[in-house]
């Protein structure tokens, strides 16, 4: 093939074996997993080099594998001392020679003859994996290449094969210099030598670029051919930048208009609107209203009105509500319940778990009131049922909560995922409300909203504040309403990172409990694990999109076999600083009733500290508590940490959290425990969160079980981006539903519909 020749579109699905050879697409196919053009050109550079910029050295991690530009500083050969042969050691260093600079130590056995190449000053780019030989960092037999030097003869008994270097160093020419994620068995510029075999057969590729040419045009943006030329063969810096931004549009628009046609595909469902009752006829949401003791914030109230707004619609409602800890997110969920049940339908709240579905029902029937005892003596006029539905519900009480959700009778029904069985019917489902999203799978949601007649309006809740580009990117498909606003009386909490090491700390902090304790309040231990048995653990539930892991950077951690455990602190504390006190325990493999009866005696004050693991983590509200304790807090994450904290405080008496831990001073978890307390403001917490991420972890492995497929885009960089490329593909997806008019768009949004995040995505 004529190299520029324009071919048929269908080049990027060509084989490998027919452009490069059986041999050479074997190679990739095993180092890679691609076969075909269009893969292949996807291997994008992970970053570029120009000559005469050195590589920073300093920025090596142990064992991987890299691509360095470096200059050589010093090369030596000497017999090993305890077996045959000669090891050559080359220093290479990122500045000149004399100057201070970090080095790399890169060594050859029985290779004398790499002396005549390794010339002190000699520049080029070295491959291999970084390994460590007595605490100082190395390259075993990298492969190299060597700038502006022909490659010398080797000695007879070299067995190293140097044909080709100098067409790979023309391939590299005079701009800057691609290096790709490689493998021990292939190469940087191996690839880049690849990549020049394979740009030629492009043409324009004008019929398969998702990017319409209106937008393009509109955004100043690179074809798709034009880009990956720019990508792999850039004359100057400022061709693979604009390649870059090409296609991180691409991706932002390709995943918006995936999220528009979810979107579309809602509005053109049918559901039964649900509209408030008309003013002159009172219904169960005015008269909770009325006997609300405290009074809505104006957030709230604001959203208040857009949920009630969905409900009037014929189509479903799919909404976010999000509000930081303490919020006042339930009761808004509440009345759009109330509101949905005046309408003559019924509603469904799903919970993680069963203490917080216990707290939901306690909560809720305890606002309520008369309001919630339909068919009781002493029950309103206008008044509902309320049942709860767990697994560990007896069978007299989960036939009649189910008894109750199939004849309307319960206008309200809570629960956690045995409302998702099949025996669960419901007369008139009309509102499905889904508390801390996150907890859930995708058909796990589907199979309660499977259970109306017709689809419901549906409303999921988290804690977790989502930043704006992640609510677009995430969450694009649903409408997002957010609870800025405390309500009155939350009072602020005060955080401390207590060093473990410290007796002197610890000492006091025990002390400080007791204090509390004296007062009439009460106090939450939070462990990691269970303990004492076996080994059990109780690690924290899965978290939301924006949890960093418990020690993102591997530094200041703990050995997890050194975790506090429940069961083992319990017994400290009894017999120790807190020997005087009630104090009981909680965790996960507790039979619920036990676990509910826990919880009643500490709200009821007949237990002064629980000891718990993270089941007490969302929902749990205890007023007279006002102290948190976190033991080996390095282990959780930022948002966990705000959750926890945030049961505190909660009862207009201020609040205490104090972060027990051993990670050390400076190390980037001490740091990350700094920040969540320097302050309570879980936007400004979500924020850091995102910025601590390695890019590609927002819609990363915590749902979805794997990596995010997102590439270029950058949910924290590339905000402004995020939301044209949401204007550009609602208006396409307006004009075009099906994308008819668009086929390569099409192909596009199909292969990220298939892509291992789909599922991610959708959130309702």
């Amino acid at each position: 093939m004529v190299a520029g020749e324009v071919v048929a579109p269908s080049v990027l699905t060509q084989p490998l074996t027919e452009v490069l050879g059986t041999k050479t697409a074997h190679k990739l196919t095993e180092a890679f997993g691609y076969h075909t053009v269009g893969e292949m050109l996807g291997h994008l550079p992970r970053r570029y080099a120009q000559r005469g910029e050195l590589t920073d050295l300093a920025q090596l991690r142990l064992d991987e594998h890299v691509t360095v530009q470096a200059q050589v500083l010093s090369v030596s050969t000497k017999p090993m001392a305890h077996r045959r042969g000669s090891l050559t050691e080359v220093v290479l260093g990122d500045g000149q020679p004399g100057e201070a600079t970090h080095t790399l130590k890169v060594t050859f056995f029985n290779q004398k003859w790499r002396e005549k190449q390794l010339q002190p000053g000699v520049c080029g780019l070295f491959a291999g994996k970084v390994t460590s030989f007595r605490n100082r960092l190395q390259l075993a037999h990298p492969e190299y290449v060597l700038f502006d030097q022909a490659d010398p003869e080797p000695d007879a008994d070299s067995s190293d094969d140097s044909g080709g270097r100098q067409e790979v160093l023309e391939a590299f020419g005079s701009g800057p210099i691609p290096l790709y994620p490689a493998t021990a068995g292939v190469q940087s510029w191996q690839l880049r030598t690849v990549m020049r075999t394979l740009l030629p057969l492009l043409g324009e590729l004008e019929a398969e670029d998702p990017l319409p040419a209106r937008v393009r045009q509109r955004h100043g943006l690179l074809g798709l051919a034009d880009a990956l030329r720019a990508l792999h063969h850039p004359a100057q810096e400022a061709d693979w930048q604009a390649g870059r931004a090409r296609l991180r549009w691409q991706e932002a628009f390709v995943l918006q208009t995936v999220l528009e046609q979810r979107r579309a595909a809602l509005r053109a469902q049918v559901a039964t609107p649900r509209r408030a009752q008309q003013p002159h006829t009172p219904g169960l949401l005015e008269a909770f209203d009325a006997r609300l003791p405290f009074a809505l914030t104006p957030g709230q109230r604001e959203v208040g009105e857009q949920i009630a707004s969905d409900l009037a619609q014929n189509w479903p409602m799919h909404r976010l509500l999000q509000g930081d800890v303490g919020s006042g997110k339930t009761v808004v969920a509440l009345r759009a319940m109330l509101t949905v049940v005046d309408a003559g339908g019924q509603a469904a709240l799903l919970a993680p778990t069963e203490v917080l579905a216990y707290q939901h029902y306690r909560s809720i029937t305890a606002l309520l009131g008369p309001l919630a005892q339909a068919g009781q003596l002493g029950a309103a006029e206008c008044s509902t049922g309320v049942v709860l539905l767990t697994g560990s519900a007896t069978t007299g009480q989960r036939r009649q909560a189910l008894l109750a959700a199939a004849n309307g009778q319960a206008g309200l029904v809570i629960g956690t995922h045995a409302l998702l069985q099949d025996p669960v019917d419901f007369a008139d489902l009309g509102l499905v409300v889904v508390d801390e999203q996150h907890r859930f799978g995708v058909q796990q949601r589907d199979a309660l909203r499977a259970k109306a007649a017709r689809p419901p309006h549906v409303l999921v809740m988290t804690a977790t504040p989502i930043p704006r580009t992640v609510a677009m990117t995430v969450f694009g498909d649903l409408d997002v309403s957010t609870l800025t606003q405390l309500p009155a009386g939350r009072q602020a909490i005060q955080t401390t990172v207590v060093p473990v090491q410290a007796q002197a700390w610890m000492d006091r902090l025990w002390q400080r409990v007791r204090e509390e304790v004296a007062a009439g309040h009460r106090v939450y231990v939070v462990c990691p694990r269970i303990g004492a048995q076996e080994g059990e653990e109780d690690a924290p539930p899965v978290e939301g999109p924006l949890d960093l892991d418990s020690d993102p950077e591997g530094q200041g951690g703990c050995d997890e076999a050194g975790l506090t455990g429940v069961l083992d602190l319990i017994e400290q504390l009894r017999s120790g600083p807190l020997s005087d006190l009630r104090v009981q325990f909680l965790h996960g493999r507790m039979p619920a009733t036990e676990k509910d009866q826990r919880m009643r005696d500490f709200a009821a004050g007949l237990i002064d500290v629980l000891v718990s693991t993270t089941v007490i983590e969302v929902g749990v509200d205890v007023a007279q508590a006002t102290v948190m304790v976190i033991m080996d807090a390095q282990r959780f994450g930022i948002s966990q940490l705000h959750q926890l904290r945030g049961r505190v405080g909660r009862g207009g008496l201020p609040g205490l959290c104090l972060l027990v831990t051993t990670a050390e001073q400076g190390s980037p978890t001490r740091q990350r425990l700094e920040a969540v307390a320097a302050t309570t403001d879980g936007f400004e917490l979500a924020n850091l969160d995102l910025q601590a991420r390695r890019e590609g972890d927002v819609l990363g492995a915590s749902q979805s079980g794997r990596r995010s497929s997102l590439r270029m885009l950058s949910v924290l960089r590339d905000e402004k981006l995020i939301a044209r490329a949401k204007q550009e593909a609602h208006q396409v997806v307006t004009a075009d539903p099906t994308l008819s008019t668009h086929p390569a768009l099409a192909a596009a949004v199909a292969a990220a519909q298939s892509d291992h995040h789909a599922d991610y995505l959708a959130k309702g």
